[in-house]
């Protein structure tokens, strides 16, 4: 217990999925974490069971592909904690199409979120991070960026682009004294609401038939990679990649 005591942690998408199960287990390591999403009802939920379970957690309202919104979020958690040392760029959305398929303006949309939204949150928690002695940085990739998916044309181009921008944003910190680690999570298959929504969407009947050799992984799966990053215990551990997809990659 205690292996992020004290610390304070933004997570975004926050309100289900992996980003409640990362909150979950940050708070029961003893970070004061702070939720955001813009499902406001399902996230004022979430971060509500944390405070009954004896968790610190709050919620605001965030759309990380707005910039003042970013601004408004970060300037809160100064405000009200002084200081943030993890950031969790998780929020994400996944619409299947390939690249005949796929329109302009959801290619911007998913990009928009899980590209932008991610530059934007490392732009903007930098500053405040540094000031606090420095952090870590975890980045939401996925397997998708690694291979080739055509039915998620647009989710795996932001996916790459979080998988390279994130290797930059390390050397950079490095760079520049900050002390700030920046590490990317790629999962594979997991059993999350997003998964619930492909599986619909492709018309596989059953989520195992989503990945039917390896399974699915839990969301704690990857909660727990994000509390090894986001501690201390990874203090040397910067600018990687760390997959969690049960050997889908290698097959």
């Amino acid at each position: 217990m205690g292996r992020v005591e004290g610390k304070v942690a933004l997570i975004t998408g926050a309100a289900s999925g992996l980003g409640r199960a990362d909150a979950e287990v940050l708070a029961r390591e003893g970070a004061v974490v702070v939720m955001t999403d813009i499902n406001d009802a399902a996230g004022e939920a979430a971060a509500a069971a944390l405070r009954d379970s004896g968790g610190q957690a709050s919620y605001l309202h965030h759309d990380v592909a707005d910039e003042g919104s970013w601004q408004q979020v970060i300037a809160a958690i100064e405000k009200e904690h002084g200081r943030l040392n993890i950031l969790v760029n998780n929020a994400g959305i996944v619409i299947t199409e390939d690249p005949e398929q796929c329109s302009l303006e959801s290619y911007r949309k998913q990009n928009s979120i899980m590209n932008e939204g991610v530059f934007l949150g490392c732009k903007y928690a930098m500053p405040l991070m540094s000031k606090s002695g420095g952090g870590s940085i975890i980045n939401m990739s996925s397997t998708a960026s690694h291979l080739g998916f055509p039915v998620f044309f647009a989710y795996s181009a932001a996916k790459g682009a979080v998988r390279s921008m994130s290797k930059a944003i390390a050397v950079h910190c490095q760079m520049n004294g900050y002390n700030i680690r920046v590490n990317t999570i790629h999962p594979g298959a997991i059993d999350t609401p997003m998964i619930d929504q492909t599986t619909a969407d492709l018309g596989l009947g059953e989520k195992k038939n989503v990945s039917p050799v390896v399974g699915l992984g839990e969301p704690e799966d990857v909660a727990n990679a994000i509390l090894f990053l986001a501690s201390d215990e990874s203090r040397f551990i910067n600018g990687t990649e760390i997959v969690i997809d049960n050997a889908l990659m290698i097959q």
